[in-house]
């Protein structure tokens, strides 16, 4: 099985360093990216992906804005929130938007691959844990 992933981040050096990251994985596929929430909106509908790596602060409109927007989907995709602003208060938010994972972008390449496997294989879990 294919993991569909999807992601957003307004920082597309970021973007792009991830993306080539995940397409050294094999079950990964990168569908799609945005580089802003709106844009991540239609494009999370279109593409409709499994798990959507989310910047959270971005201009215009958040990460846990998006987040937000997502709850109500059908068949709303996994979020697993990636920032460089690793705190409590950020964590309690992500959580409190349906959030199944947490990564410090610190640690994006030697923790991201296994926390996207996880959320995938348990998507009906609440929280699946953070890096």
């Amino acid at each position: 099985m294919t993991i569909r992933v999807a992601l957003v981040d307004d920082n597309q050096t970021f973007v792009l360093t991830v993306r080539n990251h995940l397409a050294t994985e094999p079950g990964l596929k990168v569908v799609g990216q945005a580089f802003g929430g709106q844009d991540a909106l239609r494009m999370i509908k279109e593409l409709k992906p499994d798990v959507v790596l989310l910047d959270i602060a971005m201009p215009h409109m958040n990460g846990l804005e998006v987040a937000r927007c997502l709850q109500g989907m059908d068949r709303a995709p996994a979020v697993i929130f990636l920032t460089m602003h690793d705190n409590n208060s950020y964590r309690k938010a992500a959580t409190s938007v349906g959030a199944k994972g947490f990564i410090c972008k610190s640690n994006v390449v030697a923790k991201l691959v296994p926390l996207i496997e996880q959320v995938a294989a348990a998507r009906d879990n609440k929280y699946v844990g953070h890096s």
